[in-house]
Formats: structure tokens, C-alpha cells, sequence
């Protein structure tokens, strides 16, 4: 598997499990299997917890892509991905698990922005 590849496939996993990480326990307590009561130090701690999965992923997609270890991405352009996929993924999620959320035109324009981010952050 090439370097690209590996490491936008690592930046999604990665992304996945931090957009749950913040913002899951919402969901858990729309499907009432957490109350509003839930003392907030066990949700910092079931968060944690599943940030630990994304940084599993996150610091590996960030070695293998980045050029200071051979990978393809300066810096800056393995965060400008990364903050690219991260408002992707969100953007499933939110429309997967929050029926209530929906795309309206600005999401789309704001989405289109991001994509002359990158387009600008990879310009010779």
C-alpha cells in the first residue's frame, strides 16, 4: 500500500474515532443510555478512551505521510488534510447518527473552501 494512501486511510480511521470521541456521548444520552446526569468525569474518561484509538492511528498516518520520515506531506500539508477529512468525516457522522443535522448551502460552500485549501496548500 503506498504512503498516500496508508496515511489518508490512517487520517480517516483516525478522524472517525475522534469525531466519536466528541461527540458520541450525545448519541449515548439521545438513546438514553446515558442520562443528562452522568457525572462529566465519566465522559471525559469514556472519551479519552476512545481518543486513545484515534491516536493510535493518528500518530502512525503522521510518521508514515510525513517527509521528515520519507513520507509524501510536509507538514502543512498533512494538517491541512487531516482538518479536510476531519469535517468529512464529521459531516457523515453528523448526518448518519444526528437525523436532526442536515447539510444546508453554506455547509457545502464552507466544504468547497476546504477543497481550495488544498488545492492551495500543494501548489507549486
Amino acid at each position: 500500500m503506498s504512503k498516500i494512501l496508508l496515511t489518508i486511510t490512517f487520517l480517516i480511521i483516525s478522524n472517525t474515532f475522534m469525531t466519536l470521541a466528541w461527540y458520541g456521548n450525545l448519541k449515548l444520552q439521545e438513546m438514553k443510555l446515558l442520562s443528562p446526569k452522568t457525572p462529566i468525569i465519566f465522559i471525559i474518561l469514556l472519551s479519552w478512551g476512545i481518543a486513545l484509538m484515534e491516536y493510535s492511528f493518528l500518530i502512525p498516518a503522521n510518521r508514515i505521510g510525513s517527509d521528515i520520515n520519507g513520507g509524501p506531506f510536509s507538514l502543512v500539508q498533512l494538517k491541512v488534510i487531516q482538518e479536510v477529512i476531519s469535517c468529512l468525516v464529521f459531516a457523515i457522522v453528523a448526518s448518519v447518527l444526528f437525523k436532526g443535522e442536515t447539510l444546508a448551502w453554506n455547509h457545502i460552500v464552507a466544504f468547497a473552501c476546504l477543497a481550495l485549501a488544498v488545492y492551495f496548500v500543494f501548489m507549486k
